[in-house]
């Protein structure tokens, strides 16, 4: 797959690192097994600004986006659908993950991830 570069809007930058350093528990576990190209070879970004949203972790060349839905996104889920729709609009592909479940299996998201990739890699 050909890596496309997505755009975003400048003043998210600053909110992206700042989310980085209020990182819940939940991301911080999931980003120890993405970072440093643990899964698959491939390089992950976390709080990464695309268009008008910041997404929890990204993956430029496979277009993913992986979200972890925890307390945060109670009650925004018509907000949360519309956001991904218009990303998918532009070519990113999401795997969403309750925040209990990367808590408490985390082992089991990571074959999750890991099978997406082995399914939907070049």
């Amino acid at each position: 797959m050909k890596r496309r570069i997505i755009p975003y809007k400048p003043h998210l930058k600053e909110l992206a690192r700042k989310l980085r350093k209020e990182s819940t528990l939940t991301e911080v576990m999931l980003w120890y097994e993405l970072k440093g190209r643990k899964l698959r070879g491939y390089d992950f970004d976390r709080q990464k600004p695309i268009d008008d949203y910041i997404v929890d972790f990204y993956c430029k060349d496979l277009q993913l986006a992986i979200e972890i839905d925890g307390e945060s996104h109670i009650s925004k889920e018509e907000y949360d659908k519309a956001r991904q729709l218009r990303l998918e609009s532009l070519g990113v592909r999401f795997l969403r993950f309750d925040s209990m479940a990367v808590r408490y299996n985390l082992e089991k998201v990571i074959k999750e991830i890991e099978k997406w990739i082995d399914e939907n890699s070049v």
